[in-house]
């Protein structure tokens, strides 16, 4: 093993990319008829099988107790305890279920990364062809060693990072790793030490896939030291935070404070003022219970399910629900190019021909101009593409076969029966040639030699050029120029000639090199967008959302797409060799000019995501590669595809597009906002509900007066103002206009300031006219029971108004759908209706100490209740023109 270069571990030597074939064979000892048994058993037991390595799990109860460390979960436990020792059940059992669900929900979060990891060991192959002492045997992947050869052909799946030691013909889908869309040619030949992984071509990479050819490669790195297993590293050692889960456990700190202090500071003041101990201690602990929003976890959990729903009727599925909300306060979003903007298939855009360039529109055929269709009968018949059962125009193999063969059959230029014709002759693509040859019988039953490759490599075969009229000398400036055109628009350009075969021309295989053609047309071809997707774009730029593409695609090809989608490009596009280069404050700089990234490893992807989040930003990334995985699970949201994404990208994801569409992306931004609106507006309602009894119990203590509210009654109050109507309250639809606001600041909590000012004066004004109403009753002479009734009434009748209040965080509530949200609806009426038949119901009126109202003290106590709905439509209405006032100013 002495033998073995060992400072390619360390980092210390030039990487295997850089050196020659005969290097890399001197520097990992591997010999012409591969290694020994002995030297392969030496050098497993050194570097260990060829298999990711695999963090142990937290144990699933560990997991699960770590859901109950929130504040307001340790409070909440608390009063359930006391509840239970009171033998108020219902409460109890309601407390309980918020807990345990939001404990359960937790827990399914957090136990996703043994899946994530799982996907990235499937991309291993089962078995490889390999020398071991000059005879070839068939050994598992996980065996393979550094030194090993291994052989490859088309269909196989690369099982280690290998230097190409011998090549034929070999092409190969590195695009989960690259996002490159078309096959890459590989030859034997190092290239510069910072080449770019999509660039590399005398080295292949466990994971890709061999689309044709046959090579003969040395394996260089395993199982962890591979490509694949520094991805998997990556995904392993990351993780984000949903931004609302940050909001709401500080918000449940502060709540459970505040409502603990609160409850602490009455009994203390109503103890110290005379009233008897175990009656303050009861109403200390009813008032946490009615003052503490323990319905806050489920309103979050049924709001963000609502969310998860709405948004699976979109082709968005979620597989975390606070994603939900994540993807509503996005301000960036970092797409990948290959498979989520574009198609992930070449489709020929344009042909040019001596008539003219023609446009190749998605739906709408040309003109069939001869020159045209022969240009494309040529591109068909040189063609090895394979047709898609039970589609008429689909064909699958080579990206750029597949797609001249297509174009052809849409415009008619060749039948199927034409194409399953086997050739008399064929001379298939080789890199070294350029070209690709056939000869097929013609329709006049002439024989006719097809070629299609590369412009220069054809132009240099041509004497002629097919026009309107007949074959006319060739003009190569023309050819020239309009290849140029083309590339300068992101297109990949072939060319097409022929030559009909004279009679006593003899065709055998190899066909000689091509002569005398008649050049006739270029076609160009391109992955085009997504439908719908510029139009995305311009939905996100208005939702005040940056969409950067970042992708491991060449530079131009990105800059042209990114053109086409209306992103502004700003000058050069960033590279992954660039970035290298620079420190953060440069990089950050580069990406406040710049919307394209080209030519990126995962590890830049993921970098230029902590340096976006580390700017404050929520990052939604999007993707569908193995190369994408890390920053999508780095990213505050990560988006997968659901159809032609890896396994990989979706368990790494929060969310998945089904439809593969990023025109998805901006329903789920819609849905998202309108989730977080209806959090917001549920938080509002709850809080100052709260306020409004914390503020009512409180200053009554100081007061001559009996106590306000018994126990039992701030019990019912709880039930009757948050149990029924909150829940209802997270159904609430949006108000229209979510996706022409810009994304809510990353440091604004649950509740913005507005909202803040709202809720403390809302549920100040409710305290102050359930006190005036308490008041009231006992200076008219009723007694207690009698004015506690009236005080109960108030605050549950401000409750139904401030309700209304919470659907229009915005607007007015008038300009609002009264019936938009029907279960609102029933829930406050039957919240009423409870209400009303606990006062008039003696039998159980007498238990909570509460009496009938009158008709005039219901009216009354309803038009008390309804000034907190007129108090927040003004304020809504003096805001809103001071807002205008700015505006113009």
């Amino acid at each position: 093993m002495s033998h073995v270069d060992r400072r390619q571990e360390t980092g210390e030597a030039r990487p295997w990319h850089h050196r020659t074939v005969e290097e890399t064979l001197a520097g990992l000892g591997a010999g012409p008829s591969g290694l020994t048994e002995e030297e392969a058993a030496a050098r497993r037991e050194r570097w260990g099988p060829n298999e990711l390595v695999v963090a142990e799990p937290t144990p699933g109860w560990r997991v699960f107790l770590r859901q109950f460390t929130s504040p307001l979960v340790g409070f909440l436990l608390v009063c359930a305890v006391v509840t239970a020792v009171q033998r108020h059940w219902v409460d109890t059992v309601a407390i309980l279920a918020a807990v345990v669900l939001n404990a359960v929900i937790g827990h399914w979060q957090e136990r996703k990364a043994e899946t994530e990891v799982r996907a990235l060991q499937s991309l291993a192959s089962p078995s490889s062809r390999v020398l071991r002492g000059g005879a070839l045997v068939t050994l598992a992947a996980a065996d393979l060693v550094p030194g090993d050869l291994v052989l490859l052909e088309s269909g196989d799946r690369v099982p280690a990072d290998l230097r190409l030691v011998e090549v034929n013909g070999l092409r190969v889908d590195e695009s989960m790793l690259t996002g490159e869309v078309l096959a890459v040619d590989k030859s034997t030949e190092p290239v510069p030490e910072d080449t770019g992984l999509g660039d590399r071509l005398g080295s292949v990479y466990s994971g890709a896939l061999v689309v044709s050819g046959r090579a003969l490669g040395v394996v260089v790195a395993t199982g962890a030291r591979t490509e694949l297993g520094a991805i998997n590293a990556l995904v392993q050692g990351v993780g984000g935070t949903a931004p609302l889960q940050g909001l709401t456990r500080t918000l449940e700190r502060r709540i459970g404070v505040a409502v603990a202090s609160a409850a602490a500071f009455v009994f203390v003041a109503g103890f110290l003022l005379g009233n008897d101990l175990s009656l303050m201690f009861r109403t200390a602990v009813a008032l946490v219970v009615s003052a503490m929003p323990e319905a806050l976890p489920v309103v979050l959990t049924v709001a963000l399910s609502v969310g998860v729903a709405q948004m699976a009727r979109r082709n968005a599925v979620i597989r975390h629900l606070p994603s939900v909300e994540t993807l509503g306060s996005t301000t960036v979003i970092g797409s990948d190019k290959t498979g989520t903007l574009t198609q992930n298939k070449l489709t020929v855009e344009a042909v040019w021909t001596t008539s003219g360039t023609v446009r190749i529109e998605p739906g709408a055929l040309p003109d069939a101009d001869p020159v045209l269709v022969c240009a494309l009968r040529t591109g068909a018949l040189t063609n090895e593409a394979e047709p898609v059962p039970d589609a008429e125009h689909d064909f699958q193999g080579d990206a750029v076969d597949a797609a001249m063969a297509a174009v052809a059959s849409r415009l008619g230029a060749v039948t199927r029966e034409e194409r399953s014709r086997r050739p008399l002759a064929h001379t298939p693509y080789e890199p070294e040639l350029g070209y690709s040859q056939s000869v097929h019988a013609g329709r006049d039953g002439r024989r006719m030699l097809h070629v299609k490759g590369a412009p220069d490599a054809v132009l240099a075969m041509s004497t002629a050029v097919r026009t309107a009229g007949g074959d006319a000398p060739l003009d190569p400036a023309r050819v020239h120029a309009a290849n140029e055109a083309m590339a300068r628009e992101g297109l990949r350009v072939l060319a097409t000639a022929l030559r009909v075969l004279d009679d006593d021309e003899v065709v055998s295989e190899p066909l000689p090199p091509p002569r005398d053609l008649v050049l006739l047309g270029l076609e160009g071809m391109a992955d085009p967008p997504r439908p719908g997707v510029p139009e995305a774009v311009a939905a996100c730029r208005d939702a005040g959302i940056d969409v950067k593409m970042i992708t491991g695609d060449h530079p131009a090809t990105a800059l042209a797409v990114a053109e086409r989608l209306g992103l502004d490009g700003g000058g050069e596009p960033l590279t992954g060799a660039e970035m290298a280069e620079l420190d953060d404050e440069a990089l950050d700089a580069r990406l406040r000019e710049t919307s394209v990234a080209a030519r990126t490893a995962p590890r830049d992807k993921m970098r230029i995501v902590e340096r976006l989040l580390d700017r404050g930003h929520v990052v939604a990334v999007t993707g569908d590669g193995v190369n994408d995985a890390p920053a999508l699970k780095a990213a505050s949201i990560g988006v997968a595809m659901g159809r032609s994404g890896t396994d990989v990208a979706r368990e790494a994801a929060d969310l998945v597009l089904t439809d593969d569409n990023f025109v998805t992306i901006v329903h789920a931004v819609e849905q998202g906002r309108i989730t977080f609106a209806t959090i917001r507006k549920a938080t509002f309602f709850l809080l100052s509900t709260g306020v409004a009894a914390l503020l009512a119990v409180t200053v009554n203590v100081f007061t001559d007066s009996p106590l306000i509210f018994l126990p039992v009654q701030m019990l019912w109050m709880n039930l009757v103002t948050s149990g029924i109507q909150v829940i209802a309250l997270a159904f609430e639809p949006g108000e229209g206009d979510e996706l022409r606001t810009a994304p809510r600041p990353r440091g604004e909590g649950v509740l913005d300031r507005t909202t803040w000012v709202r809720t403390l004066l809302s549920g100040a004004w409710m305290a102050a006219v359930t006190l005036a109403a308490f008041q009231w009753a006992l200076h008219t002479g009723s007694d207690d029971d009698h004015a506690r009734t009236v005080a109960l009434s108030v605050m549950v009748v401000a409750s139904f108004f401030q309700v209304l209040n919470a659907r229009a965080l915005r607007r007015s509530v008038f300009q609002i759908r009264f019936l938009g949200n029907k279960l609102l609806t029933g829930a406050t009426l039957l919240a009423f209706l409870l209400h009303l038949t606990v006062t008039s119901w003696p039998a159980v009126a007498s238990v909570m100490g509460l009496t009938p109202l009158t008709p005039l003290e219901w009216l009354v106590c309803s038009g008390l209740g309804g000034t907190v709905l007129v108090l927040v439509e003004v304020e809504k209405l003096l805001r809103r023109r001071a807002s205008a006032r700015r505006l113009r100013a």
